[in-house]
C-alpha cells in the first residue's frame, strides 16, 4: 500500500490495543499523523498487553518512511472533561482533523456468561456510557473542528449484533444505536462535507478475542466462532482507503461490511487473505448511504 494520507490528522479511541492500534498503525503507515487514546499507561494496568505508549511507538515506526506517526494520550472516555482536553490539544497542535475513528468500548467482564439481562448488574450499562455516549461525545468535539473545515471522516466501529443477536441485550442495543446515530449525523454533516458512517467487523483476532476464544469459545456462537477472523490491521486498510477516496461522501450514513468494503477496494489481509463477508451467517446492514435513500421524512 502506498502512502496515502500525508499530512492528514486521525484520532483513534481505545488505541492501546485490539483494533483501535491496528487501525492507528495502518493510518500511521500511510502518512498520517494519528492521535491514540487509551486507559492503560502502563504494562500490567491491564490483563492483556498493549499501552499507549506502545501504540505510539509502533506507530512512530510504521510511518517513518511516509512521514506518519503517533501521538499518545491517556485518556478515559468516560470522562467529558478529558475528552474536551484532548480535543483542545489537538485544536491547539494541528489546528485540525481529517479522522474520527470511534472505536473506543467498554466490555462487560460477564459478557460471555450465561444469564440474563436481569441476572447481571447494572453495571453493565458502563457499555453505554463507553460504546454509545462516548461516540457522540467525541463526534460532537471533532464535528466542531471539521465542519467550519469542510471535510472530514467519522467512522463509527460497529458489528453485526446490530441485527443479530450477539453477547447480550446491552452489547446488541449499543451497536444498534451507534449505527442509527452515526447515520442522523450524516444528514446533519452532509451540508459541510463530513462523511459519517459505520463499519461492521467479523471476527478480528484481537488480544481479547483470542483469550476469549481460547478460553470459553465453547460459549460463543457458532456463526462467529466458525468465521474466518481477520488481523487488527484489516479494518484499518479499509479505514485508511475511506479516508482517501475522493468520494467517500457517496458512502455517508451508510453501514457497510469491512470485509466487503474490503474487496470493493482490492484489499487483503496483511497476510494476504481475502476476509469473507459474514452476511449470509451474521445479517444484513440496515441503512443504505443517504444519498442513495432520502430518510429525512416529510
Amino acid at each position: 500500500m502506498s502512502p496515502s494520507l500525508a499530512g492528514k490528522v486521525a484520532l483513534v479511541t481505545g488505541a492501546s490495543r485490539g483494533i483501535g492500534k491496528g487501525i492507528a498503525l495502518v493510518l500511521a503507515e500511510q502518512g498520517a499523523l494519528v492521535y491514540v487514546t487509551g486507559r492503560t499507561v502502563h504494562e500490567g494496568d491491564y490483563y492483556l498487553p498493549g499501552t499507549v505508549g506502545g501504540t505510539e511507538a509502533e506507530c512512530d515506526v510504521r510511518g517513518k518512511a511516509s512521514g506518519g506517526g503517533g501521538i499518545a494520550v491517556a485518556c478515559d472516555h468516560g470522562d467529558d472533561a478529558a475528552v474536551e482536553a484532548l480535543f483542545a490539544r489537538i485544536t491547539a497542535e494541528q489546528g485540525r482533523l481529517d479522522i474520527l475513528v470511534n472505536n473506543a468500548f467498554t466490555l462487560s467482564d460477564d459478557l460471555l456468561e450465561p444469564g440474563g439481562f436481569w441476572e447481571k448488574p447494572l453495571s453493565n450499562l458502563e457499555m453505554w456510557d463507553v460504546g454509545v455516549r462516548s461516540n457522540y461525545v467525541a463526534a460532537w468535539h471533532a464535528a466542531r473542528i471539521m465542519a467550519p473545515q469542510k471535510s472530514g471522516l467519522i467512522v463509527a466501529i460497529s458489528g453485526f449484533a446490530a441485527v443479530t443477536y450477539t453477547y447480550g441485550v446491552i452489547f446488541g442495543t449499543s451497536k444498534s444505536a451507534v449505527d442509527r446515530m452515526a447515520r442522523d449525523m450524516a444528514i446533519e454533516l452532509e451540508p459541510h462535507g463530513v462523511a459519517s458512517l459505520a463499519l461492521w467487523q467479523g471476527l478480528t483476532l484481537t488480544e481479547k478475542a483470542k483469550d476469549n476464544l481460547a478460553r470459553m469459545g465453547d460459549r460463543m456462537t457458532r456463526s462467529i466462532t466458525s468465521m474466518h477472523g481477520s488481523s487488527v490491521e484489516h479494518p484499518g486498510r479499509v479505514v485508511a482507503a475511506l479516508a482517501a477516496d475522493p468520494q467517500v461522501m457517496r458512502r455517508s450514513g451508510g453501514e457497510f461490511v469491512t470485509a466487503e468494503l474490503a474487496q470493493e477496494y482490492g484489499i487483503s489481509d496483511v497476510d494476504g487473505s481475502v476476509i469473507a463477508s459474514a452476511r449470509a451467517t451474521r445479517g444484513s446492514p440496515i441503512w443504505k448511504p443517504i444519498r442513495e435513500v432520502d430518510y429525512r421524512g416529510g
